[in-house]
This record gives structure tokens, sequence and C-alpha cells, in this order.
């Protein structure tokens, strides 16, 4: 399988500022994730629009992916109760 880019939208840098040290850690690393599998067990596929949805404890990663520009965009990070506003 193809190696994906990580791009970030660029609120995504004010999401992460919000969230704890020790979740953001574990976050970083399931975004860092995506770059080998975009869609790993447990993504959701958003029915209102072309996004998927990864849960992290209490957290939310909202991202698209382009297949045929090998990227995953990162949307939007935030609590669950933020996610979907």
């Amino acid at each position: 399988m193809a190696s994906y880019k990580v791009l970030f939208r660029s609120s995504v840098y004010r999401d992460l500022r919000k969230i704890p040290r020790n979740d953001l850690k574990k976050i970083m690393a399931e975004i860092k994730s995506l770059m080998h599998n975009p869609r790993p067990h447990g993504c959701e596929k958003l029915s209102a629009m072309e996004r998927y949805r990864l849960r992290h404890g209490n957290y939310r990663i909202v991202y698209s992916i382009q297949d045929d520009e090998s990227t995953v965009y990162v949307v939007k990070v935030s609590h669950r109760k933020d996610s979907y506003r």
C-alpha cells in the first residue's frame, strides 16, 4: 500500500492547542498512522459529506482522503461534544 501525505487545515493547529498534552500525544500518533492506512478499523464515513471520522477517547478526528493525490487532509480535531458543528 502506498504511503499517504498528511496535511492539516490551518484551523486544526488551534484545535490541537486546546487538547491536554497526554491526549495530544496519542492523537498525533493516531494521525500519523493514517499515512499508512487512511481507512483503519473503526473509522466511519460521515454521511453528509465526503469525510471520515476516527474516535480517540473523547476526541474525534475528522478528515478527508484524496486517493488520486495520496493525501489525507485533517479537517478538525475536537472534543466529541464539539465535533460536528
